[in-house]
């Protein structure tokens, strides 16, 4: 009778390991990101199981990273290394996915990039890694505002655009590609053409996909898969620009698939490991230590560095 008991208890006792072994298996990923031209990297994997993902504003992504609700966080990547680097994140960088979506526009005729010189250029985002990759670019290439204003955001730049012929704005992607569904006036000169002339660099590391510390410990394999279906959901951005387009529209990233299809190929979604992207993290640093807390991140910031 001892023997079945033990025989019955032994069956169950293995029942319950495989159940707990599927159930590790089926670990669910719960990933936040910004809506716009960061959100698109992940636009194909988020409308397939929109209840895992969670949309941010900018003033709630520091809460987010102290939270600790999410296993991936898409955040700017300055924001990300400075919270981390202050102890106010356990989030390490896994790749960097957006490479600036950043543009100078103005509506006046036959503009070009040297009417900024002595003139005004409002931005937005002050004090904002944006504004200091902008003013970089301008300077590097020889241009020299008389003054810059600040506004809040890209959609504040955008209806100054609209509404006042001769003001330059920096813009960004989709608002810009908005704009011109609305004036087809506008001209726009990519701040990463700037870039790229004066760093030899495809574009800066502006978001990156942010991994939680117990979540890569714990769950290893969930979270390489995980960084391979992203790595595939980036590349779609350049190769199939209308699926992107329709999952964005479907999520509300973007407005519709329209402003979709003309906006992506200007927001610069590229999958790069940390590790790979770690010469061009130190290098738009380097720009603004102080929008990274006063210096390049460290070696454990980057998930997968030994």
């Amino acid at each position: 009778m001892m023997k079945r008991l033990y025989s019955l208890l032994l069956a169950i006792l293995m029942l319950l390991s495989l159940f707990a072994v599927a159930g590790a298996d089926e670990y669910v990923v719960k990933v936040s990101s910004p809506s716009g031209a960061p959100g698109l990297a992940l636009a194909t994997l988020a409308v397939q199981a929109p209840e895992n993902y969670t949309y941010l504003t900018a003033e709630t992504i520091t809460a987010e990273f102290a939270n600790e609700t999410a296993d991936f966080i898409i955040a700017p990547l300055n924001a990300g290394a400075k919270l981390y680097k202050a102890g106010k994140s356990s989030y390490k960088l896994a790749a960097v996915v957006a490479w600036g979506n950043l543009f100078i526009a103005s509506q006046r005729e036959n503009f070009t990039l040297e009417d900024i010189n002595g003139a005004e250029i409002t931005m937005f985002g002050e004090k904002t890694i944006n504004s200091s990759i902008t003013k970089f670019v301008l300077a590097e290439n020889g241009i020299v505002p008389a003054n810059v204003e600040y506004l809040a955001g890209a959609s504040n730049t955008q209806k100054l655009l609209l509404s006042d012929a001769e003001a330059i704005v920096l813009t960004a992607e989709p608002a810009l590609t908005a704009a011109r569904t609305k004036n087809d006036k506008i001209t726009s000169y990519s701040v990463n053409e700037l870039y790229k002339i004066a760093t030899g660099y495809d574009g800066f590391t502006q978001a990156g996909l942010f991994v939680k510390t117990e979540t890569a410990q714990n769950h290893p394999e969930v979270v390489e898969n995980y960084l391979k279906l992203v790595e595939e959901s980036c590349g779609k951005c350049v190769s199939d620009v209308a699926a992107v387009a329709e999952a964005a529209a479907a999520m509300e990233i973007l407005p519709n698939k329209k402003v979709g299809m003309n906006a992506i190929p200007n927001c610069t979604i590229r999958y790069m490991s940390a590790l790979d992207a770690r010469e061009q993290v130190e290098i738009t640093a380097n720009i603004d230590l102080e929008q990274f807390g006063g210096a390049v991140p460290a070696d454990d910031f980057y998930y997968g560095a030994k």
